[in-house]
Formats: C-alpha cells, structure tokens, sequence
C-alpha cells in the first residue's frame, strides 16, 4: 500500500528567525491522526536565519538526527561537545537519560537549512551519546547510505551511527551513483521515504522536495532520482 504525504499537507510555524514546516504534529501544530509513522515521531524541516538559533534546551529519551541541506549550524551540548555542522554532514544524538544543548546558524549572512529528525527509542535511560559524520564516509549497502541502525550495522554495512531502535536510515543521492536505486522491505516493515531536496519518482509516485511516501505490504521500494535528488529512506517496524 501507498499513501502521500505532500509538502503543502505538512503544518508550519513562522517564528521570522525561524521558518519550519513540521511533517508530524509538533508543537503548536497538532493533527491526532498523524502523530508520526511508527516510532518516526518528527520530521522538521527548518531555514534558520543568519546568528539566530535554538537557546539551551533539553531532551530525554528520543534519537534525534541533524541533517544539513545548506550552511551550517553550530551545536554545544551538556557532554561538551562544540561542534560546527556543515552542509553534507549528519549528526546524531542519543538523548538517553537527558541533555542539554543549543543549535545556532553559523553564519551572519546567510541561511541555514536543516531536518531535524526525531525517533523514539526501544531503551530508555541510556547515557547520552554524540556522534556526528560526513554523509561520504558513512557505509553503503546496495548502493544507499546508511545513515543510523541498531549498533551502527545494517545488511552487512557497517559503521553507521548507532540508533536505539529497531530502525534504519537511509539516504540516496546522485553523487553516490546511478540514480535509481532498489530497496527490498522486509516482513512486517514498512517505510518512509522523504524527499529532502530536489525530486524523485518513488514506486511510481512523483515526489518533489518536502513530499513523503508512506509504503506497506509491498515487497520492494523503487526510487528514481533527478539531479541534484536527496531522498531519506526510513526502514521502521510495522505498527
């Protein structure tokens, strides 16, 4: 089964300095049927504002990825971790039994533009953990990134980021190769695909950026990517 979740169906916010567009009920936008897709809880895409940013604030319990598609975004931490995070790097925090942390625009100039993904976990109360990577040096498998899966393997790749669930992400672009990419889904799993930037054919249905494919019961996911394309793939546990 197929089923859309176009760009101009997600909720938004326009805070001046900050521009989102939320594709789960998050914060001040709130839809109960469509609080996320398993344990998918929120993708956020936000365009931050140059020297603006998010003040020192907390979680717990929740696997938070950072995905920059332009500029560069600065992170300090409570595990003291200072870090710049440029266009074409991912991070990922395990907020685990809680920090603290804060996230500005690096530049004075220009934008920063930016998902910020969340993932519940399958633990709780875990010490918090920081990893962050160059999309290029992370594994391939079949020719998909693998961005985050449980203990950093997926399919015999090796030396992702480790997620605490039972879940992987995934990412094609078109500098890694050709552009259609096939992705086989297993029993009792089901997928997200997000188109983070330009557009993409998925199982058939044409996507531009910010549009998602929800997919189950089917065995295969087809992506067909234009130039320029950077397509998420988010493998999940069926509910």
């Amino acid at each position: 089964m197929l089923q859309t979740h176009l760009s101009h169906q997600r909720g938004g916010a326009d805070h001046g300095w900050l521009k989102a567009k939320h594709s789960f009920s998050f914060s001040s936008y709130y839809d109960p049927n469509n609080m996320g897709f398993g344990p998918l809880r929120v993708i956020n895409e936000d365009r931050i504002a140059p020297s603006m940013g998010f003040g020192t604030h907390g979680h717990d319990n929740m696997e938070i990825i950072t995905y920059i598609l332009d500029g560069e975004l600065s992170h300090r931490d409570s595990m003291g971790n200072q870090e710049k995070i440029p266009a074409g790097e991912v991070q990922k925090m395990s907020a685990g039994s809680g920090v603290r942390h804060s996230e500005f625009n690096s530049s004075d100039a220009s934008e920063a533009h930016l998902l910020q993904i969340w993932i519940e976990p399958n633990v709780h109360g875990i010490a918090p953990e920081y990893e962050q990577s160059p999309l290029g040096d992370l594994p391939q498998a079949n020719g998909w990134r693998v961005i985050a899966a449980p203990n950093g393997e997926w399919r015999g790749a090796t030396g992702a980021m480790r997620l605490y669930q039972d879940a992987a992400l995934l990412n094609a672009r078109e500098v890694d190769g050709a552009r259609e990419r096939s992705y086989e889904l297993g029993e009792q799993r089901a997928a997200y695909v997000h188109v983070a930037m330009g557009a993409a054919t998925v199982n058939g249905v044409a996507l531009q950026a910010g549009d998602a494919l929800k997919i189950w019961d089917e065995p295969m996911v087809e992506v067909k990517l234009d130039a320029h394309a950077q397509v998420l793939l988010f493998d999940l546990p069926r509910e």
